[in-house]
């Protein structure tokens, strides 16, 4: 779309005349968002699969713990990103410059090395992320294809199968899916895996629920998981991988500033990032504990990994079959609001380093009939697609992501959610050392810090254990 159209298109709503008409302060298109679509872009992040595996961490923590951390969790993500989103501009909540990404935030705020360690942990983990998706995605379509050979064969069946390729399927739609630039123009994406990320969710309460009903009582106890069942070691190991499997249920901080900047102003964009932020993480803090308590009363110990592919459930298997049929659209659609800051980050760093490239910088436009002309820039088609290639591979190498996933969270979680966050703050409000709110926030840090270690301790436990009974590129289920 030129300028002109973008022009027309934006009139509408256009609300400041002392910038040229159709274009913010900064001089880019006017943007649009609103709280709704803020809540349905953080409500697609957070509501991952992380959902499913919330029973199985509340098996491991007992009915008093498990809800408690999962409220808790959900505190500390409100609070440390209502902290983020006033560092969205500099010195003025309303006038101030805008910082576009996390990574310009803390540059803008804190600067130096801190914002070369930044960068490293925000890509490490989004890079982590499309690995973790791109297997729980192939574990949801090996569930599909099981749960209907276990129904055609009655469960005489084994139904052994690779997991190979359905990675290497799922990693062919994100290559066609990473070609379309820029974040705003998948907001009809979001939308789509929002809807189905709820879809998955309720099959996997409704089913919580009717197991519950046809054992007429509600399974687990107040500590968790009982020693017998596992050993004393493993429970303390388990308990601490519980407590990362809940902090990655709730990473979505590391995108918070880019959605950010899609939102409309007046009112100033943090307001309303407030109100998405309070909204959305309501939401997803009432389906977490609903989930994660129902999946427990259902199965008590012996929650599984993965409430609808764990095979807890066999029956009814069309509806097994529809859950993870949106499980597997959630992720595609997850996997692009994720890699798409990585993506932009990589072009934008190739095309100040290479101005003069022509591979880098050209855009080849490509007319479709009845759409408007597509813009195909050759780097953007090669790199992005060596990306997709990459986590594919990965993938295939170590597909018992779970417990990787629960260590990102983990690793993700102190240093993006809470650690720049609160610094950030501190630096933008000049809060004096020792003084009460600058000893209050440090303390939140420290508690949360101690919490990461621990998560990270028992996801290496769980990855040391796996890799004990392990053959690359063979992985059956």
């Amino acid at each position: 779309m030129g300028e002109k159209g973008a022009v027309k298109n934006h009139l509408h709503n256009n609300l400041v005349f002392d910038h040229p008409i159709g274009f913010d302060d900064d001089g880019r298109i006017k943007r649009t968002g609103t709280v709704w679509t803020a809540s349905a872009h953080i409500i697609t992040a957070v509501i991952g699969s992380g959902v499913l595996s919330l029973a199985w961490a509340t098996a491991q923590l007992g009915w008093i713990a498990g809800p408690a951390v999962i409220f808790l969790f959900s505190f500390v993500t409100y609070y440390t990103s209502t902290l983020l989103a006033a560092c969205y501009r500099c010195d003025d909540p309303v006038n101030g410059k805008r910082n576009y990404t996390y990574m310009e935030a803390v540059r803008a705020n804190l600067g130096g090395f801190e914002v070369k360690i930044c960068g490293w942990v925000q890509y490490l983990n989004l890079f982590g992320v499309a690995i973790g998706y791109t297997i729980a995605s192939s574990i949801s379509m090996m569930a599909i294809k099981r749960s209907n050979c276990f129904h055609a064969s009655r469960g005489k069946n084994p139904c052994h199968m690779n997991s190979n390729p359905y990675m290497i399927g799922f990693g062919i739609a994100e290559i066609i899916f990473s070609q379309i630039p820029d974040f705003d123009q998948l907001w009809w994406l979001s939308i789509v895996a929002a809807v189905m990320s709820f879809t998955y969710s309720t099959i996997g309460l409704g089913l919580g629920i009717a197991k519950v009903a046809e054992y007429g009582k509600i399974r687990g106890s107040l500590t968790g998981i009982s020693v017998g069942t596992v050993t004393q070691t493993q429970k303390i190991w388990r308990s601490f991988q519980a407590l990362g499997d809940m902090a990655f249920a709730y990473s979505y901080s590391l995108i918070l500033i880019e959605i950010q900047d899609t939102l409309k102003a007046p009112p100033s964009e943090s307001k309303t990032m407030n109100k998405a932020t309070l909204l959305s993480v309501g939401v997803t803090t009432l389906f977490y504990m609903l989930c994660g308590c129902m999946g427990y009363a259902a199965f008590g110990d012996l929650s599984p990994g993965n409430l609808l592919t764990g095979f807890g459930f066999y029956n009814p298997f069309w509806l097994l079959d529809i859950a993870n049929a949106a499980i597997v659209i959630h992720l595609v659609g997850a996997y692009q609001v994720y890699c798409q800051p990585l993506f932009a980050f990589i072009e934008k760093s190739a095309a100040k380093r290479f101005p003069d490239s022509e591979f880098i910088t050209n855009d080849i436009k490509i007319r479709i009939p009845g759409f408007r002309p597509y813009n195909l820039n050759l780097f953007r088609l090669v790199w992005r697609t060596i990306f997709v290639m990459l986590t594919t591979l990965i993938s295939m190498l170590l597909p018992f992501f779970n417990d990787i996933v629960g260590l990102l969270g983990a690793v993700g979680f102190w240093p993006l959610t809470v650690y720049f966050p609160v610094e950030m703050y501190i630096s933008q409000n000049k809060i004096a050392k020792w003084s009460t709110r600058w000893l209050c926030l440090q303390i939140l840090s420290i508690a949360c810090l101690i919490i990461t270690i621990a998560a990270a301790a028992g996801s290496i436990a769980g990855v040391i254990l796996d890799l004990k009974s392990y053959k690359p590129f063979s992985t059956a289920y």
